[in-house]
């Protein structure tokens, strides 16, 4: 916008353009100028940056008008209704309010109409379903409601978009027949119900199918299969299926969608066993989600030939039997998620081929034998989970010196023994660590003072000895820290006290002694848990611990008389030897005729002799 300068013809400002015939404007981009304005300003004066050349530019042969990305707010002005020939409209990322107005349908020359990402409320007004070269339709992102009006039977559409607003109501059955041209298809997050329209097996031209996030119900059309450039279809988040053998009975289908690379059924009521149909689907396929359904069976072994797959989540399902070590190939799979199942037999090693893994949730299992070592090849994991088991064996090294790791390593509930090696302190990035719950004995490593950025710390119910760690002092940032359950001893450490953003803290059942503060976290009762065996005192009075003060006294007075004691018999013993000290100078200083005192000779009549 700087370089618009009013010495320089309008037609050589940057983001302007005319027509080489008439020279006037024909392209107005505004795009990601960051402009901050009102929207309600005069045609004329659209912006102040334009005040005293509007008129010159002559608009009324504006063909583009993007404004994209800034920060006008209020309504969609009345007086854009003037430009006639206008073409295409991009008003989107901005904080527009109220309507969409109705004189858009009026704009008979409109064939791109992008009001996305703004704040526009009330219903879509009926008047677009007059815009028959209306092709590219993108509403997402605002607060519109009510049902979408007849700009279904606009033909020419090929993009159609009011995903993330409050709509309701049917999808037509017949939107595949009069969106013949229809490429994408974007309904989701609203509030849609009913089924699927069958007839979109009739837009051949259909790439992208997105309904996620309504309360669609019924079966999946299997005449999906017949769209040949389906790139993405999802259906996460609905309610979809009947909780039968035969819901994923059109998975046999989807073989012909050989661009397929996004399938998502996730949140949904489907039942049955996967078909091992599934394995014949598209090479391309990147991403594919139907945890939360009721599918129970096992996973067909060809799931390997999915080797473009990047997510693969079927968690929280009925699935059983073991996880086929095929599952390995593939290679770049980054999250791997069958929470919730009912797998059993050991964690397959081949898991150790996945090195571009960010998350693997393998909990809510059960999962026998021991964790693989395998599994430190995957260096790149910021999430482990594999709480809920029947693991056993002792924590490999190799997990335990995955510095990649960030977000959370969660073991908790599973019967793994041993120590906690030196080397956990490798983990510094951590945010939540979880070995609860299980049989970990030895000592507290001190090297888990190393965790900067740890936020929860959980190892309750093990067999942990020694003291708590000194070097804790140093998780600055710790909000939970639960030790319950444990053989720990000694004093609870100062430091505690002075951690800020400790929010829960469970000491219970260990054997610690001594007096308990009563600042910090150590002021609220109920963000603290100290019942058990201990042997605290102090403290408190919410925490019924018994007070110090007697025990104090006793152990004051005993000191007391300890000292005077010592102080007495010092006393005592100078006393005597200076007694004998001076005993012993007297008897030097006498004469030796003092005998003849004791036997009664005077010493002048001794010496008359």
């Amino acid at each position: 916008m700087d370089s618009w300068n009013y010495s320089v013809p309008f037609c050589k400002w940057v983001d302007v353009a005319c027509s080489p015939s008439s020279g006037r404007v024909v392209v107005l981009n505004l795009e990601n100028h960051k402009v901050v304005a009102p929207y309600h300003l005069p045609l004329e004066t659209l912006h102040s940056l334009l005040e005293s050349t509007w008129k010159e530019m002559d608009f009324m042969n504006l063909r583009v008008l993007d404004t994209s990305y800034n920060e006008f707010v209020g309504q969609i002005p009345e007086q854009l209704s003037t430009l006639s020939k206008l073409a295409i409209l991009r008003l989107t990322g901005n904080s527009l309010t109220g309507r969409i107005p109705a004189w858009i349908g009026h704009l008979s020359s409109l064939h791109s109409l992008v009001l996305s990402m703004n704040n526009l409320q009330g219903s879509i007004p009926s008047e677009l379903g007059q815009l028959s070269g209306l092709g590219y339709f993108q509403l997402y992102g605002n607060y519109l409601s009510g049902i979408v009006p007849p700009i279904y039977n606009v033909s020419s559409i090929y993009f159609f978009s009011v995903a993330q607003n409050q709509l309701q109501g049917h999808l037509p059955p017949d939107a595949g027949l009069t969106f013949p041209n229809l490429g994408v298809f974007a309904c989701g997050v609203n509030n849609f119900t009913g089924p699927i329209p069958v007839s979109l097996s009739n837009a051949s031209r259909l790439q992208i199918i997105d309904f996620t996030n309504n309360s669609l119900t019924g079966t999946m059309p299997g005449n999906l299969g017949s769209l040949p450039g389906l790139i993405r279809l999802n259906f996460d988040d609905n309610q979809l299926g009947t909780g039968g053998i035969g819901d994923l009975s059109f998975l046999n289908f989807l073989s012909n969608c050989s661009f397929l690379e996004v399938l998502g059924l996730a949140g949904n009521r489907l039942g049955g066993e996967l078909p091992s149909s599934i394995t014949n689907l598209s090479n391309l396929l990147q991403r594919l989600t139907m945890g939360e359904n009721l599918i129970s069976g096992s996973i067909p072994i060809g799931i390997g030939n999915l080797v473009s797959l990047y997510i693969l989540g079927l968690e929280r399902n009925y699935f059983s039997g073991s996880v086929p070590t095929v599952i390995g190939k593939l290679q770049k799979l980054e999250e791997l998620n069958l929470e919730g199942n009912r797998f059993s037999g050991s964690i397959p090693s081949s898991l150790g081929n996945l090195t571009l893994l960010n998350g693997l949730y393998l909990h809510d299992n059960k999962f026998e034998g021991s964790i693989p070592p395998s599994l430190g090849n995957c260096q790149n994991l910021l999430a482990i989970n594999l709480s809920s088991n029947n693991l056993t064996g002792i924590t490999p090294i190799q997990i335990l010196g995955l510095s990649s790791l960030k977000k959370c390593l969660f073991i908790s509930h599973n019967f793994l023994t041993g120590s906690l090696p030196v080397e956990v302190g490798q983990l510094d990035q951590l945010e939540k660590l979880d070995l609860s719950q299980n049989k970990l004995s030895g000592e507290i490593p001190e090297s888990l003072g190393s965790y900067t950025s740890l936020e929860s710390l959980h190892l309750e119910h093990n067999s942990f000895g020694g003291t708590i760690p000194l070097s804790l002092e140093s998780l600055r940032g710790i909000e939970e820290i639960d030790l319950s359950y444990n053989n720990l001893s000694g004093q609870i450490p100062e430091f505690l006290r002075k951690i800020v953003s400790l929010r829960h803290l469970n000491l219970s059942y260990n054997d610690f002694e001594g007096e308990v503060s009563q600042e910090g976290i150590f002021a609220n009762a109920s963000v603290i848990s100290i019942l058990g065996k201990n042997k605290l005192c102090g403290g408190i009075s919410e925490l019924y611990l018994p007070p110090c003060s007697t025990t104090s006294s006793g152990k004051n007075l005993t000191l007391i008389v300890i000292s005077v004691t010592i102080n007495v018999v010092t006393l005592i013993f100078l006393l005597f030897c200076s007694f004998v000290t001076y005993s012993s100078v007297r008897s030097h200083s006498i004469p030796s005729s003092s005998k003849e005192w004791r036997s009664g000779i005077k010493p002048s009549t001794a010496r008359s002799f």
